[in-house]
């Protein structure tokens, strides 16, 4: 009984408005009951004034891989991360929207493609060009917004409100002041300043990467809570309690390198095994981060009333991983837990970030706006067929990538062949990308390796996974998969013209002047020739 109260809001004794407050929520989480039953257990219940819908907590990682102890890997221990998974749900095949995290963060804040929003080009509208921003309709509300429509209150405790889109912040405030600065810089966040309070994401926005105490402060005890917490995972440094720290830029790490595996598709050189070595000090580091947050939310006295969700946004920094489309770039580790989920149980189907989004609606009772393209996980019909995920322009280069995911393989569809795979990037000045194409260019790279470094890319790329986990073997052109490379191509047509994939249009000359403002010559695909 008390599980089945805790999933839903506050009912009259009115038998018509009861019904319609179920009968109009289909993706209301059931779980094992039928509707029916459910309405006829709540009639039975007891009427109550608080709200005993679960409180929801995300716990949203930066540039993180699934190298953690409940996934397999045992290089590095990560005992609180493990413990969720035991307590709930782990998800093998999650995946990503996008290989980046503002196109990422962008669909999951809608709980759909951020290709069908049209926000699909990394850290646009940041209104350094009147007409360059991009302005979602009124009527679409983020989820965050929807929540405290309905009755949550809503904290982000987190620095990133790296969206692709305009968004609210609060008019005479100290945040408001952070963000307005960041304007002067070139480096802006989409921002407007509003005294409406409803158009504000979040009740309480807590700008820090570190898990704050203070996000519990004046909370009301009568309302159902959700929590954002954002953890600087990959993006670490990669220190930890009880471990003596490393010097910034220091070539050291904890994760002995000597031991760590590189993958096929690398040069073992020592500045990449450093790199995967690092990446294992800041899982150590999130696992720690991770266990501080289930700590918090016991001494609040509200983790048995809380569903957790855990994941990352993208792969870690190395190239082939964020920013591509391969499963390094867009499979991540996701995890969920609490009343209502199922413990220690490996689902193997595959899911989208977005379904997140509409797995967080229904367990707050919110019935799914037209929309959202995500789906309630929970449910027992749950399925999809294949994932789509999609690269666009990441900071000044230009790109266009489209990748299907099916239960065996990967369809990758590269529609600028005239570019190479690694464009100019951010990345371009770290030791591991200079001393990888120097490799290159001296010829000491195999096939395997020299593929990410090749002047042009590939029209159509299929992987096995099953058989070719790394994606190594590209068997696009082998006339023995010619059937499921043009199952896979005809997935990607019907989606894109069913969901009106809003990157076959090309940028307009205002939004690409507004690239060129902030990255002057960096930008250097032909597409900036007619905003210059």
């Amino acid at each position: 009984m008390e599980f089945i109260t805790s999933l839903c809001r506050p009912v009259s004794s009115d038998f018509t408005e009861l019904e319609q407050k179920v009968t109009l929520q289909p993706n209301f989480p059931m779980y094992q009951f039928k509707m029916k039953y459910l309405l006829l257990l709540l009639l039975a219940l007891p009427l109550s004034s608080a709200d005993q819908r679960p409180n929801i907590v995300w716990i949203f990682t930066e540039d993180m891989n699934d190298w953690m102890g409940c996934y397999g890997d045992s290089t590095v221990r990560t005992p609180n991360i493990d413990q969720l998974a035991t307590e709930g749900m782990r998800f093998d095949r999650a995946y990503m929207p996008a290989g980046v995290c503002s196109a990422t963060r962008s669909a999951i804040a809608y709980g759909a493609m951020q290709t069908s929003l049209g926000v699909h080009n990394h850290r646009s509208s940041r209104q350094r060009v009147t007409g360059e921003v991009i302005e979602l309709p009124e009527k679409y509300r983020t989820v965050y917004q929807q929540l405290r429509d309905n009755g949550y209150y809503v904290i982000n405790n987190g620095p990133k409100n790296d969206f692709n889109f305009t968004w609210a912040v609060e008019k005479g405030t100290e945040g408001a002041a952070k963000q307005m600065n960041r304007f002067k810089t070139g480096y802006g966040t989409g921002a407007y300043l509003t005294e409406d309070k409803s158009e504000l994401l979040y009740d309480v926005n807590i700008e820090t990467w570190a898990p704050s105490e203070s996000v519990f402060e004046n909370r009301p005890k009568d309302k159902p809570v959700f929590i954002q917490f954002q953890l600087a995972g990959g993006k670490n440094n990669g220190n930890f309690a009880g471990v003596e720290k490393l010097k910034k830029g220091s070539l050291k790490t904890h994760t002995e390198q000597s031991k760590v595996e590189v993958m096929p598709y690398y040069p073992d050189i020592p500045s990449i095994r450093r790199e995967i070595a690092h990446h294992y000090d800041t899982i150590r580091q999130t696992d720690e981060e991770v266990g501080r947050i289930v700590d918090m939310l016991k001494r609040e006295g509200i983790y048995d009333d809380t569903v957790i969700f855990f994941w990352t946004d993208h792969g870690m920094k190395l190239y082939r991983h964020k920013q591509w489309l391969y499963e390094g770039g867009i499979r991540v580790p996701m995890i969920a837990v609490g009343p209502g989920v199922e413990r220690d149980v490996a689902r193997k189907d595959l899911v989208s970030g977005i379904d997140i989004t509409a797995t967080t609606l229904a367990l707050g009772g919110i019935a799914k706006p037209a929309w959202v393209e995500g789906e309630d996980l929970f449910t027992e019909d749950f399925k999809r067929n294949f994932v789509v995920s999609g690269r666009d322009r990441c900071d000044f280069t230009i790109e266009r990538v489209r990748a299907v995911t099916t239960q065996r393989f990967k369809y990758i569809k590269n529609f600028m062949t005239d570019r190479p795979f690694m464009q100019p990037q951010y990345r371009d000045g770290s030791d591991y990308v200079i001393d990888a194409r120097k490799y290159y260019n001296e010829g000491k790279m195999n096939a395997a390796q020299s593929f990410s470094w090749a002047p042009k890319r590939v029209a159509e790329e299929l992987y096995d996974l099953k058989k070719d986990p790394f994606e190594i073997n590209n068997l696009a052109d082998d006339p023995k998969y010619a059937k499921n490379l043009e199952r896979h191509r005809k997935i990607l047509t019907r989606w894109i013209k069913k969901t009106d994939d809003k990157g076959q249009y090309p940028e307009t000359v205002v939004a690409l002047k507004g690239v060129l403002e902030q990255w002057g010559d960096q930008a250097v695909n032909p597409e900036y020739d007619k905003a210059r």
